[in-house]
């Protein structure tokens, strides 16, 4: 490294264009960044107290503009004016106005406040006022952090339910959590936070995006704001809305203890990652970042009208998938969060997106093939929200090997089937167990399948057994906003009542809907609240609502404690029995009981007489047992030890009516004990014991769950 001069008395030296970013090493920081288009760059460091410093880097390497800067340091605030062609007709839309934030920020100062100087606003030319003062800085942050002892969890695929979470709405209205902590990383870490979690036994805590994300001025104008945060300006940054303890640099330290905490419970770190756009929109929206640095480099243009954006995430703008610094940002915002902030996996929204290479969906895209290669990232839990808004964008079931996707087919067969539709029997069936037919062509296995009833997008698990329509009023958009097809039932009456009947048979629904997820092959996910009846009083939709509609209310888990127990119950169940959390599909596989070989799984008829061709295609078939052999597992644990299960009889009835099961014969089991009912609000029944050949009467719109010894114990 040689000295290249000063600038205003800040001495700079030429540094190197790799790791793009901030990079300190405990003597000064070196700075880079990536601009194909650019004239001349600028590195502008700013004070306490608001002044600016300007740098000039000069140094080009490969597209990459960097310098080093001896005694500069964590906390130091920065941004970047790029200097270049201002031609929207051909994609370039440089404005050295623009006070830039770097994509690779570790920490982000700040928020946009929607000034006009961050728009695009003349007709003739770029917007002239300046940008300084209302956008976001960068922070030059210290790597060093004492990780002790921490080792990610590792759990196996077939072990994991996944907690989708919210930041702040999981902990800001807890009791037990100091106020000055709710709605923080701080917070999700409190030991009354975690004695939750770890009690329910959940295994994987999936938050919500917490890369830096924007406030836009639309919903601000309304008095709402984006509390998903499905909005990211910032790939590597912690958001710094939900720091408790500062937001230079700090946020980074706060959610890096977070981690160390969460995987001291025993608790891996999923991050819900938004890669397919970015938060500056379509040429409408303001300029922050990426487009004032390389437009036409960054974003996927209209091919021909290259002043356009191609957009097949509904949000404005579409990443270039295809273009080598878009694909090196990812992957280094991947590892980034893998090696230094210890997350174990991730959940990539609208994944369909980052498979267009060109146009079209491709499995082979260069995106599949650098996650498949990479010692780091093919490592850790890889989940695909399997669609996007494009043409060809919904991909369920098509994603490569190393992958597992939110399976929207089993949401919608478990919804259409507890509310008692017409031929609904035979896919609801293919869901739960493990949806063979979509990934088994692939020689997946149930891990690909990651179930849920309920997420963050659409109704609470209350509220899908409470309203047939959405309630959206109070998102300002005339209840026009989400979706409209939700395959819900208000068992009687439109939202809130005091009907004990309609109540009684929502806390049924739920309790069906929560057994049926937690007794399914495959990954099963919660929507946070749903084990304490959290409602969003109908809203379907509520991403801008940062307020008591979206945040938990933990008032809750003493009025709902019925249910919050019923959900530990099956829960605890699950993780007890490999034949309910299988690590391969069913294949026929036989064991010998009472001389006769009995297949790994059996579809039965209320009469107990097996399921036929016929009997799988009758419009009014909405009640089935299931037989799981627990004698049958043909492989071993991870370990290689032999593995031997109790085996279950699952009783299923959607029906108005009660329906009387015959329990079958002695070849499949003497006697059975009841671990569960549905029909029994209290939590786990007394174990009443049924012998085989008995009638057993499952209540209307209920389920029951059998078991009894295996033979090989």
């Amino acid at each position: 490294m040689t000295a290249r001069g000063t600038a205003k008395g800040v001495p700079v030296w030429s540094g190197y264009p790799y790791p793009l970013g901030a990079a300190y090493d405990g003597q000064g920081t070196n700075f880079a960044l990536f601009s194909e288009v650019a004239e001349r760059v600028e590195l502008v460091l700013v004070d306490d107290a608001g002044r600016h410093t300007a740098v000039p880097l000069t140094e080009v390497d490969g597209f990459v503009w960097h310098g080093y800067l001896p005694g500069v340091g964590p906390g130091q605030r920065y941004g970047f004016r790029v200097h270049g062609p201002w031609q929207p007709s051909v994609g370039h839309r440089c404005n050295p106005a623009k006070l830039l934030l770097d994509p690779y920020a570790r920490a982000v100062d700040g928020q946009i406040d929607n000034d006009a100087s961050l728009y695009e606003r003349e007709p003739d030319g770029p917007a002239p006022a300046d940008s300084a003062g209302h956008g976001m800085l960068g922070v030059v942050t210290d790597p060093f952090f004492d990780w002790g002892e921490d080792r990610p969890p590792r759990r196996p695929y077939a072990d994991t339910v996944i907690y989708e979470a919210h930041v702040k709405g999981l902990t800001r209205t807890h009791p037990e959590v100091p106020p000055e902590l709710r709605g923080t990383y701080a917070g999700l870490a409190h030991p009354a936070v975690l004695a939750h979690l770890t009690s329910l036994g959940v295994t994987a805590v999936e938050l919500m995006p917490v890369h830096q994300f924007v406030q836009d001025g639309v919903l601000q104008g309304r008095g709402l704001a984006n509390y998903w945060g499905y909005n990211t300006i910032g790939f590597f940054a912690p958001h710094n809305a939900y720091a408790a303890h500062g937001t230079r640099g700090q946020q980074v330290t706060e959610f890096k203890s977070m981690v160390k905490t969460l995987h001291a419970a025993g608790l891996e770190v999923i991050l819900d990652v938004v890669y397919n756009h970015t938060a500056e929109g379509n040429e409408k929206g303001p300029t922050l970042s990426f487009r004032g640095i390389d437009n036409a480099s960054y974003y996927r243009l209209v091919d021909g009208d290259w002043q356009h954006y191609y957009d097949t995430t509904g949000t404005g703008n579409s990443l270039l998938m295809r273009h080598p610094y878009v694909l090196q940002l990812i992957m280094d915002s991947l590892r980034y969060w893998v090696t230094e902030m210890h997350v174990d996996g991730f959940r990539f929204d609208l994944a369909a997106t980052l498979a267009r290479q060109f146009h079209e969906v491709d499995r082979l895209s260069a995106f599949f093939d650098l996650i498949q290669q990479d010692p780091v990232i093919s490592r850790v839990k890889l989940i695909a929200e399997p669609w996007d808004v494009g043409e060809g964008g919904y991909q369920v079931g098509n994603f490569p090997p190393l992958w597992s996707e939110w399976n929207g087919k089993y949401r919608d067969a478990v919804r259409d089937f507890w509310r008692g539709e017409e031929h609904t029997l035979g896919e609801f069936a293919s869901r739960l167990t493990g949806s063979s037919d979509l990934y088994a062509h692939s020689r997946r296995r149930p891990r690909a399948s990651v179930n849920f009833v309920t997420a963050h997008d659409g109704f609470t698990l209350r509220d899908l057994v409470s309203y047939n329509d959405k309630h959206n009023e109070a998102n300002g958009e005339g209840n026009r906003d989400g979706e409209n097809d939700n395959r819900s039932w208000n068992c009687g009456a439109e939202g809130e009542t005091k009907d004990p009947a309609v109540l009684e048979l929502r806390g049924r629904q739920q309790r069906n809907f929560l057994a049926t997820l937690l007794l399914s092959q495959g990954i099963p996910m919660l929507s946070h609240g749903d084990e304490l009846g959290r409602t969003q009083r109908g809203n379907n939709n509520a991403y801008c609502q940062d307020n008591e509609i979206s945040w938990i209310d933990w008032r809750l888990a003493d009025e709902q404690r019925e249910l919050l127990d019923f959900a530990r119950h099956v829960i605890g169940l699950r993780a007890a029995h490999p034949v309910l959390r299988r690590r391969r599909f069913f294949h026929g596989e036989t064991a010998t009981r009472k001389g006769q070989p009995l297949p790994d799984l059996v579809w039965l008829l209320p009469d107990a007489s097996e399921m036929s061709d016929e009997d799988w295609q009758r419009p009014d078939a909405h009640s089935v047992g299931v037989f799981l052999n627990g004698d049958a597992i043909a492989e071993p644990d991870p370990c290689g030890r032999p593995v031997v299960d109790d085996s279950f009889l699952l009783l299923l009835n959607s029906h108005w009516e009660p329906v009387d099961f015959r329990l079958p014969d002695v070849r499949y089991g003497e006697r059975w004990t009841t671990l569960i009912d549905t029909a029994v609000p209290q939590g786990p029944p007394d174990e009443a014991e049924h012998k085989a050949g008995t009638d057993m009467t499952v209540a209307a719109r209920s389920l029951v769950l059998l078991s009894r010894p295996s033979a090989g114990r």
